[in-house]
């Protein structure tokens, strides 16, 4: 015991603060990792490439076995080029996220929420969403926020036109030629239907007990995994109402509670943009009172 804690303490002496920044570096690269596989296909194939590693590694220290030590040794290089291979959609999905923060750091004029054109458009939505529901009609409707959904809306057909409940009931009738695609909407504008959503590659719809969530589904947290977009789905099987943002999905929303539940996210985003436009107004300040007088 006591060899254990001699050895412990000749360790800690040995660190530096070189040696901390290494750790914190390393670790902070791992996390980055973790953090963009979650609830993804590739979780479950990163617990079987670990497993995999740990064993070969028990193997090949613990006994002695030359004609399998140079195999893995040999094959090891060839490993290491196939896993950015494996983990492609993961890979793109943070370079996404990290062009999408970058971008939005580097902007000098945002867009900012009209919460009162929003919430007549969230009524509108919210409406149209309940009268869906009813009649088992499934529907698929998008609303942009602060990122620009256009590159969606030049899959579809260009709209232009004011929100309404029963323009959307029209949209998203049965056999209507724009049902099949998910409608965007634009502040209170329809700005496209029969627009084409990026699929979810996640496994969150797959560990979901429920059966009912099909291609709108996947579409909806595809769209918002790759934006800051909300997604309104209507089920054709269920007539149930879910919401889609950041990757995730909130399932059987209350149609009397749809309109609430939408508004809480825009005046989120509303609270955040002027809390940066009073730090961009104290920082110009600063700068002002800093420049020497004339």
């Amino acid at each position: 015991m006591g060899d254990l804690i001699s050895e412990i303490v000749f360790l800690v002496q040995r660190i530096s603060w070189l040696t901390l920044i290494d750790l914190i570096l390393v670790s902070s690269i791992f996390y980055v990792i973790l953090l963009l596989i979650k609830d993804t296909q590739a979780q479950t194939l990163m617990r079987g490439v670990i497993f995999i590693i740990v064993l070969i590694s028990l193997l090949t220290t613990l006994v002695n076995l030359p004609a399998f030590s140079w195999l893995v040794n040999t094959t090891l290089p060839a490993l290491l080029f196939a896993i950015p291979v494996l983990f492609m959609p993961e890979i793109r999905r943070g370079l996404e996220r990290l062009g999408r923060a970058g971008s939005g750091a580097l902007m000098i004029e945002k867009p900012t929420t009209n919460l009162e054109i929003i919430q007549g458009t969230l009524k509108n939505v919210a409406s149209a969403a309940a009268r869906l529901s009813v009649f088992k009609h499934g529907a698929l409707i998008v609303l942009q926020r602060r990122e620009s959904l256009r590159e969606y809306e030049n899959t579809g057909v260009k709209l232009g036109a004011k929100v309404t409940p029963e323009l959307l009931m029209q949209i998203f009738y049965p056999n209507t030629p724009l049902h099949d695609g998910a409608a965007i909407i634009v502040e209170d504008q329809v700005t496209a239907g029969a627009c084409v959503m990026p699929l979810s590659s996640s496994g969150v719809l797959n560990s979901s007990p429920e059966r009912q969530m099909g291609l709108r589904h996947r579409a909806a947290l595809g769209i918002s995994e790759v934006s800051d977009a909300i997604a309104v789905v209507v089920s054709e099987e269920t007539g149930s109402i879910s919401i889609a943002h950041r990757g995730r999905i909130m399932r059987r929303i209350a149609a009397d509670k749809l309109e609430n539940v939408l508004l809480a996210f825009f005046k989120q985003q509303a609270e955040q943009e002027e809390r940066a436009n009073i730090a961009n107004w104290l920082t110009g300040l600063f700068k002002r009172l800093r420049e020497p007088r004339k």
